[in-house]
């Protein structure tokens, strides 16, 4: 083009540029027609599957059966039957999306921490039986999905993840519901400008800085200035007039001082000169409190704290119950869609709230699931109220929807997606149809999506494996029929094989992912014991865990540790003494280890009676120190 056939740009015909808006813009946010892209969602939102419900003290109570107990009077007085709490494992665009049936524009008040920490290793230290041993916990892959995988292609990948579940949470929100953003100095100002796309700039309250007031420590030698403080965002709805509460700060001890006489009730005043009378020092809440916060430690700070849980971004209750105190009130909704430890769960359960939380870890969920369990027992040995709370995910119906979407429904491109994740090669042509590839000289067969590998396939596959010259079998499954950990033993017997049944991880459907970890199943044996009175108690037996996601340099110690002391791996068990096949797991009895408490124990004391006559079945679920959680049911007759 020459100079001459350049457009000539001026007032009656202004350059494109001259007439744009202010606007962040990432890849991804419009197709290829300029049209701005929806939040990509399935057709209809995927329903919620309940596995779990926890009612600790309720149940505790029912299973020692006292006979001065009233149930009646035990739910009227201690526990509120008005909602049950939701703790979704999943990937939190889709259980927003899930949630919206229900509770489109209820949600009170949202309050998120993002992952903004971009490329960190978070670990973990993880206690290892009644010692005060701990390990590094090296980053899961569930973890590295939630703090670095999103990143995988770079900034325009978190700010599209962060505009989708910003734009679901908008309709989540009551018409004075308010959220709250907490990030850093690394995507602040993005973070900033996606709210004001989502919610409009009408909507934007306050920059509040959460100031950790001292420095000490290796910061304090860093060349430059020293960083000492977060940011939360504070946003509202906007459609009316929103929630909130006034908070104070003490006096300081100057003002108090001021307060020099004390009238004949002991009350301290002093004299309002401009009034001409008294002013009460209790009639003050104290001083109002501003959009800087320095009086609130970080963990950092005070790492000694019983509360704190060696959780990577845990963050103290204070600043939750700061938040949650000033932006709901009693009854209220609240969500925490990243909610990582659970202390916005914990903290709106102490302050009456109903609560929401949503994480993408299994250690985050199996973190979380203990601490509400003690935050239930704290409540009822006050004697004052609580709820209850139901464990969810979305199980297969996540599958389904990753293979019409992503698959275009073919199980074939499931196999080869599992197998490159494995790092399996694919079978060579000629090979039995169910040895679908191989990795180290292993036989590897890849179960179907939406399958539930069972003991005759297990057999099926492990004859071919066996006709064709095999030494090693690995069965890759989304889940595995109930006891097939202990059931492959006699296959294994027959065939001489070696056989690995692992589970296929739920995050090779994300969509950035690079690499992923596949556990292996872990086994569990337990038994019935009566009392003299013929009362029914479990007792754990034997236990086989899953170490996949044990640090490598630890691995052959931590195996050999295993076989020697299995239960020192065990974190958390629970009993389910009336377990039906398709209904949710309820925890009748359950003990775990805590920071202060290292003690486990292997037996229960239920004391648990049945009503009726006949065969009941028990089922025992152990989580072991990873997260990792295994399951076997027993029978037992009355």
């Amino acid at each position: 083009m020459s100079q001459n056939d350049k457009p000539n740009y001026g007032p009656n015909n202004p350059h494109p540029l001259s007439k744009m808006k202010t606007e962040l813009v990432w890849e991804g946010k419009y197709d290829e027609y300029g049209n701005r892209r929806p939040v990509s969602l399935p057709t209809s939102p995927l329903p919620l599957q309940r596995i779990e419900t926890i009612d600790e003290p309720h149940d505790r109570t029912k299973a020692q059966q006292l006979g001065l107990f009233d149930e009646n009077a035990f739910c009227q007085k201690a526990h509120r039957d008005d909602f049950r709490n939701m703790l979704i494992w999943g990937d939190n665009k889709l259980a927003l999306a899930a949630l919206l049936e229900q509770f489109r524009g209820k949600v009170d008040l949202i309050y998120i921490d993002p992952p903004f920490d971009v490329g960190a290793d978070f670990t973990m230290q993880v206690q290892i039986g009644d010692e005060g041993e701990t390990l590094e916990k090296e980053q899961s892959v569930l973890e590295a999905v939630a703090y670095r995988d999103m990143w995988g292609k770079g900034t325009d990948s978190y700010l599209h993840m962060m505009y989708e579940r910003l734009s679901l949470m908008r309709e989540l929100l009551s018409a004075g519901g308010s959220i709250y953003v907490h990030c850093d100095w690394r995507v602040n100002f993005y973070l900033k400008s996606i709210l004001n796309d989502v919610f409009g700039p009408d909507s934007f309250q306050r920059e509040i800085i959460w100031s950790f007031s001292t420095v000490s420590g290796f910061k304090s030698i860093t060349n430059n200035w020293i960083r000492s403080h977060d940011t939360i965002l504070f946003i509202t709805n906007g459609e009316k007039p929103c929630v909130f509460n006034k908070q104070y700060l003490p006096h300081k001890a100057d003002y108090i001082a001021r307060f020099d006489k004390i009238d004949e009730n002991g009350r301290k005043f002093r004299d309002d000169r401009t009034e001409g009378r008294r002013q009460y020092l209790d009639e003050s809440l104290g001083r109002v409190l501003g959009d800087v916060w320095d009086d609130i430690m970080s963990f950092q700070q005070a790492s000694t704290s019983l509360e704190y849980l060696k959780y990577a971004t845990q963050k103290p209750e204070a600043l939750l119950q700061r938040i949650i105190k000033a932006s709901s009130n009693e009854g209220d909704l609240v969500l925490d869609c990243f909610c990582g430890s659970g202390t916005t769960l914990a903290v709106a359960e102490k302050l009456g709230r109903r609560w929401i939380g949503v994480d993408l870890g299994r250690y985050a969920i199996h973190t979380t699931r203990k601490r509400l369990i003690g935050v239930q027992r704290e409540l009822h040995e006050k004697g004052e109220p609580y709820r209850s709370f139901d464990v969810y995910n979305l199980g297969r119906y996540e599958r389904q929807w990753w293979q019409r979407e992503r698959l275009r429904g073919a199980d074939t491109e499931h196999r080869r997606i599992v197998l490159q994740f494995y790092k399996a090669a694919p079978a060579q042509t000629g090979a039995h149809p169910l040895l679908h590839g191989t990795r180290g000289g292993a036989w590897v067969y890849v179960d179907q999506i939406d399958g539930i590998f069972t003991f005759d396939e297990l057999r099926n596959v492990a004859e071919a494996a066996q006709a064709a010259g095999g030494r090693e079998l690995h069965c890759l499954a989304w889940e595995f029929e109930m006891e097939l950990a202990h059931k492959k033993q006699a296959i294994e017997a027959e065939t001489g094989l070696t056989i690995r049944l692992k589970y296929i991880p739920r995050e090779i459907m994300e969509a950035n992912r690079t690499e992923v970890q596949f556990f292996e199943a872990g086994a569990l044996e337990a038994r019935v014991v009566r009392s003299r009175d013929d009362a029914v108690d479990v007792e754990l037996v034997r236990f086989t865990p899953s170490l996949a996601e044990a640090p490598q340099k630890e691995l052959a110690a931590l195996r050999e540790r295993a076989i020697t002391s299995p239960f020192d791996f065990i974190d958390f068990w629970a009993v389910d003494f009336a377990w039906r096949e398709g209904k949710p797991f309820e925890q009748h009895w359950q003990d775990f280890r805590t920071r202060k408490d290292r003690s486990l124990k292997t037996r229960t004391d239920a004391g648990w009676r049945y009503d009726q006559r006949g065969t009941h079945r028990i089922c025992i679920k152990v989580i072991d120190v990873f997260g990792v959680d295994t399951t076997t049911v027993i029978e037992v007759k009355e």
